[in-house]
């Protein structure tokens, strides 16, 4: 009965912004601000749900129906949580992972985007494009990140990089896609002419890309670094093949063995918890950049 009240009252609210984008420019508008808010509810409702399962005990959380309200077991639940795992320590780990992975990625992924975009050299075009014109750098955006698992473990076994983090920092910090962003970017927002201006005023090549190309290419390092930095976050698998101490471990590896096994259960309120704790960071690095994030988005959208 429940279902079938539920379904009627969904096709009626479709029917009824159907009707109304059909009554003008006015009831366009007012069905496009309905559907938004109902896609950004959307979008907020799972993190919505994990903060009010952070405050509830794992009995109130597997009842039906789940708790829709704060709870006020926030306390213990944090308790619980500092207990099974070092919370800390795994933040401070994924912190240092992170952010010198995006750094170093912003670094060189602007200075090989730069030089493809703003310097004629011999073999540009050969390293930029082969067969129909299909980009080296593209191609291997192609290849799937599982088939060099294997490759990449037994190079950071011969490196000496098992429980060291830069197994996870050095490999991937010049990676095709941010080569190609950035190519993108400066070749659509760099005009040559400043360039050649800086040169006429003695300007060297160093202070040319720091003081000059780099303000201009703001908009695309929030918009990478935002991309980068959510992915080293969330990254699970490659610290659990490289890191083996748990002194060691990130986040997501921290998430994992708060999971019980099936003899001692699961205390949801706890791993609810570490998981809004993991979340908070990512939204405070989009929330900070997200003017820069859009603007780097839509660069090279509008002509002129």
């Amino acid at each position: 009965m429940n279902t079938s009240v539920s379904l009627t009252i969904i096709a009626a609210l479709i029917v009824a912004l159907i009707l109304l984008g059909r009554s003008g420019d006015h009831g366009r508008k007012i069905t496009m601000y309905i559907f938004l808010v109902v896609v950004a509810a959307a979008m907020i409702l799972p993190f919505y749900i994990m903060l009010v399962m952070s405050t509830h005990t794992t009995t109130v959380i597997y009842r039906f129906p789940p708790p829709v309200f704060f709870g006020g077991n926030i306390v213990n639940n944090f308790s619980s949580m500092v207990k099974a795992v070092n919370i800390a320590q795994a933040f401070s780990n994924s912190l240092i992972i992170s952010g010198s992975f995006t750094v170093l990625t912003l670094l060189f992924c602007s200075m090989g985007g730069y030089a493809f975009a703003m310097y004629r050299f011999p073999g540009r075009r050969a390293l930029f494009s082969l067969l129909l014109g299909t980009s080296i750098l593209l191609g291997t955006m192609m290849i799937p990140w599982t088939a060099s698992i294997i490759p990449w473990y037994i190079m950071m076994t011969r490196f000496g990089w098992v429980n060291n983090f830069l197994a996870l920092i050095i490999p991937n910090c010049a990676s095709a896609f941010g080569i190609f962003w950035m190519r993108q970017y400066c070749f659509n927002n760099v005009p040559p002419e400043l360039l050649d201006a800086a040169k006429i005023d003695g300007c060297p090549e160093w202070q040319i890309f720091f003081r000059i190309v780099t303000p201009v290419l703001q908009p695309a390092f929030a918009a990478l670094g935002i991309m980068t930095f959510v992915n080293s976050w969330n990254n699970f698998m490659s610290p659990l093949l490289i890191l083996k101490d748990k002194t060691l471990h990130t986040l997501p590896l921290m998430l994992r063995y708060m999971v019980g096994d099936p003899m001692r259960g699961t205390d949801m309120g706890s791993l609810m918890l570490a998981n809004t704790l993991a979340v908070l960071p990512l939204l405070i690095v989009f929330l900070c950049a997200s003017k820069y994030f859009m603007s780097g988005l839509t660069a090279g959208a509008v002509k002129g």
